[in-house]
């Protein structure tokens, strides 16, 4: 069992005498809970992620209570996404001029068979899911298959890239019916965590499934890499 820290130990405590809070105030106080150690405790030291995990009341394995999307955050999620798009042809030129990282075909596919993972989208135009298709087994665990439900098979390989250099994230429930997106950094303002955790949940409130019975959402926190969740009301 891994050894749990000072910090984490004291946070933990913190945070659960914080109890549900709504939306502001969780943002706050996640920002400032390094803050609160007492003398001693030595704060994280780098930039966390910032994570929303959201409870629904619905059931993965029916298909037609599956919940996924993806949205652009209105502030970005403060790091460049690496994407690599599968195009031929005219999109090749146009996804690397629109800022992809790798452009290919069958060569891209056996790079990625051969254990190359170095990226964080694949995006493909509807022509290439031959190519991408055995990749499945690879890619599908790690969430980087691409999707028309995502929006990362389209024939649009230039809208797509610069969503997603722009800080588009995709979402989508877990078997145990939860979400969980980054929303952005610590570093952001309150007011940019805001307006992005209020846009995602916004987001998933606008594709609640219509066979979902009882009340939809059932829980939110807010959580950064090295800190604990705070509950929020909603």
């Amino acid at each position: 069992m891994a050894k749990v820290s000072k910090r984490i130990k004291f946070l933990r405590a913190y945070s659960m005498g914080i109890g549900a809070v709504d939306l502001a105030t969780a943002v706050g106080e996640l920002k400032s809970l390094d803050s609160k150690l007492p003398k001693g405790v030595k704060p994280c030291r780098f930039d966390q992620s910032v994570e929303l995990a959201v409870r629904l009341g619905v059931d993965p394995k029916q298909a037609d209570q599956l919940v996924r999307g993806s949205i652009v955050l209105p502030n970005g999620i403060g790091k460049t996404q690496r994407v690599v798009v599968f195009a031929q042809g005219d999109n090749v030129a146009a996804a690397e001029a629109a800022g992809a990282d790798e452009v290919g075909g069958k060569e891209l596919a056996d790079r990625i068979k051969a254990g190359w993972l170095d990226f964080d989208v694949t995006i493909a135009t509807p022509d290439m899911m031959g190519v991408v298709g055995p990749l499945g087994r690879v890619l599908g665990p790690r969430g980087l298959m691409p999707s028309p439900k995502a929006g990362t098979v389209t024939q649009d390989v230039v809208r797509a890239v610069q969503e997603y250099k722009a800080g588009k994230v995709e979402f989508r429930v877990d078997a145990g019916g939860n979400v969980h997106c980054v929303v952005g950094k610590l570093s952001f303002t309150e007011e940019q965590l805001t307006e992005n955790v209020s846009a995602l949940l916004k987001m998933i409130q606008s594709l609640k499934p219509t066979a979902a019975k009882g009340v939809y959402v059932r829980g939110v926190a807010l959580s950064a890499t090295m800190s604990p969740g705070i509950s929020v009301t909603f």
